[in-house]
C-alpha cells in the first residue's frame, strides 16, 4: 500500500503516519494491535518508537507533526520492519502460552514481554510453527527471567503471603490497635487555614518552571498542614474547600468517613474501591501492578508491615510533603472547570487559569460543551453523554489519579522536598486525567462510527 500523497509543506501527525505503515505490513500481527488493525498503544510505546524509529538517532522523527520527507522516511522505518514485528508478534503469542503453562499471572505480559520479543526476533528470527524445543526453551527462559528480576516481590508472592491464617489475624489486630489509637480530629477552621496557604501556593504558578515563591509551600510542610486535613477527614468535616456541595475527602472514600483498613485477599484493576476504601492486598496491588522496576521495591513481608502503619495515618500517606501534595491538590481539583462553566466563580489562580485554559483546547471538551447546551443533551445513546458528565466533576478523577500516584512516591520513599516537584507532579497529574479523557473519547467515536447506522424508518418509530 503506497503512502498517500500529501502537498508540499502539509504536515501529518506521526501517529496517522504510524498507523497507516503498519496496516500496511498485512497479516500477522493480531497480537501486536488493536480489534480494528491499528497498532496498541503499548506497541508504539515499546516498540515502534523505541526500537524502530529511534528518536535519538532521528530527532526529525521526535515530533508530533511531520512534514513529507520525514512522513516517508517514517513509513520506511516501519516497512522495513515488517517482517521482524511479524516475528516479534509469533514470540510474543509463545511467551503467553509459556507464562500460562508456568501459572504465572503478575504483571501486564505486553509490558514484560514485548522489548524482549522484539528482540528474540532480531536474534532468532520468528519461532517455528511447532514450537520447536529450541524455541520452547528460549521462550521458558525468558519467562523465567522476568519472573525472577522481580525478587518475589509479585502479586503472586503477596497473595501467598496474605493467605496465611496466622498472618492475617496478626495484621487484622496490628490495624485495629492502630486505628484505635489515632490522634483526635482538630477543628475544621485547621483544614481552612491549609487550604488558604494552598491558594497562596497555587497562586504562585509561574508556568512550566512552576510556582515562583516556594516559601509557603515550605511553610506548609513545616506545619504540618497535610497532616491536619488528614485528622480532619477523620471526623464529620463540610466546607473545607470553601463549596458545601463537595465532600471534604474529594472523592478519596465512598462513604462518609474513612473506613478502618482491612486485610484483604484479592483485587481487580476494573473494581477498585476508592483509594481510602482500599484493602492492603488492593493498595500493594497497585504499586506492584504499575512498577517498571520492582526489584527497588522492599520485599513482601516489609512492604506489608509498612502499608499496616500507612493506611492508618491521615490520608493514608506517612510523608508530611505528600501530603501537603493532597492539600495544594484538593484545593487545585476543586477549581478544575474544563467546560468553562464558571469562571466567574472566586478563588480560582494562576494554576487553575494555566490548566483550565490547556483542557479547554481539547477538541473532546469543546464537544462536551456543546452536548451541554444541545437540545438532545443524549445524541450518541449515551456514551459521549457519560464522558461529557466526567468534565462536570473532575476533581473525582483526579483526586484518585494524584492519591495513587503519591502513594507510589511514598513505598519508595520518594517525598517532593520543593514547591516545583509538587507542582511537577499536581500538573503532570492534570495532564494524565486529560489524554485519559481524549483516549476514551476516540475510542467511543470509534465505536460509534463502526457501529451500522439505524434505519431512519425505525429511528422514528423510537423517538
Amino acid at each position: 500500500m503506497p503512502f498517500p500523497s500529501q502537498p508540499t509543506g502539509e504536515r501529518r501527525p506521526r501517529a496517522m503516519v504510524i498507523d497507516h505503515a503498519w496496516r500496511g505490513l498485512g497479516p500477522g500481527l493480531e497480537s501486536l494491535s488493536g480489534p480494528g488493525g491499528a497498532p496498541l498503544t503499548r506497541t508504539v510505546k515499546l516498540i515502534v518508537l523505541p526500537l524502530i524509529v529511534r528518536p535519538t538517532l532521528h530527532p526529525e522523527l521526535a515530533v508530533d507533526f511531520l512534514g513529507p520527507e520525514q512522513a516517508e522516511q517514517l513509513d520506511a522505518l516501519i516497512r522495513e520492519s515488517g517482517a521482524r514485528l511479524q516475528a516479534t508478534a509469533q514470540w510474543f503469542t509463545l511467551l503467553k502460552r509459556t507464562r500460562r503453562a508456568l501459572g504465572i499471572v503478575a504483571g501486564n505480559p505486553q509490558d514484560l514481554y514485548f522489548q524482549r520479543c522484539f528482540e528474540l526476533a532480531a536474534e532468532h528470527g520468528a519461532p517455528s510453527a511447532d514450537t520447536d524445543s529450541v524455541a520452547g526453551a528460549l521462550a521458558r527462559a525468558v519467562v523465567e527471567d522476568v519472573a525472577d528480576a522481580d525478587g518475589g516481590r509479585t502479586v503472586d508472592a503477596l497473595k501467598r503471603y496474605l493467605a496465611d491464617p496466622a498472618q492475617q489475624a496478626l495484621l487484622d489486630r496490628e490495624l485495629s490497635t492502630l486505628w484505635t489509637g489515632r490522634q483526635s480530629a482538630p477543628a475544621s477552621d485547621t483544614a481552612a487555614a491549609a487550604v488558604a496557604l494552598a491558594t497562596e501556593v497555587l497562586e504562585a504558578y509561574g508556568g512550566a518552571e512552576g510556582p515562583r515563591n516556594a516559601s509557603s509551600y515550605v511553610d506548609m510542610v513545616a506545619a504540618g498542614h497535610g497532616d491536619l486535613l488528614g485528622r480532619v477527614l477523620w471526623a464529620h468535616a463540610s466546607g473545607v474547600w470553601g463549596r458545601d456541595d463537595l465532600p471534604a475527602h474529594l472523592g478519596l472514600t465512598e462513604r462518609e468517613l474513612p473506613p478502618r483498613p482491612q486485610v484483604g485477599r484479592g483485587a481487580s484493576t476494573a473494581t477498585l474501591p476508592a483509594p481510602l476504601d482500599r484493602t492492603l492486598f488492593e493498595r500493594l496491588f497497585v504499586v506492584l501492578q504499575s512498577s517498571a522496576r520492582r526489584e527497588e521495591l522492599p520485599t513482601v513481608p516489609e512492604l506489608v508491615g509498612r502499608e499496616v502503619g500507612r493506611s492508618c495515618a491521615p490520608l493514608g500517606l506517612y510523608d508530611e510533603s505528600l501530603r501537603v501534595a493532597v492539600v495544594l491538590g484538593g484545593r487545585l481539583a476543586v477549581g478544575l472547570d474544563p467546560l468553562g462553566t464558571g469562571d466567574s466563580a472566586p478563588g480560582r489562580t494562576a494554576a487553575h487559569r494555566a490548566i483550565n485554559s490547556r483542557w479547554r483546547r481539547e477538541a473532546s471538551v469543546l464537544r462536551a460543551r456543546r452536548m451541554t447546551v444541545s437540545p438532545r443533551p443524549d445524541p450518541d445513546g449515551g456514551v459521549l453523554g457519560a464522558l461529557a458528565q466526567d468534565l462536570r466533576t473532575p476533581w473525582a478523577a483526579y483526586m484518585r489519579r494524584l492519591w495513587v500516584r503519591l502513594h507510589g512516591r511514598d513505598v519508595r520513599d520518594a517525598p517532593l522536598p520543593d514547591a516545583a516537584s509538587a507542582w511537577a507532579v499536581l500538573d503532570g497529574v492534570a495532564r494524565s486525567v486529560m489524554m485519559d479523557h481524549r483516549a476514551r473519547v476516540r475510542s467511543a467515536l470509534r465505536t460509534l462510527s463502526a457501529a451500522p447506522a439505524v434505519p431512519e424508518a425505525a429511528e422514528s418509530r423510537s423517538a
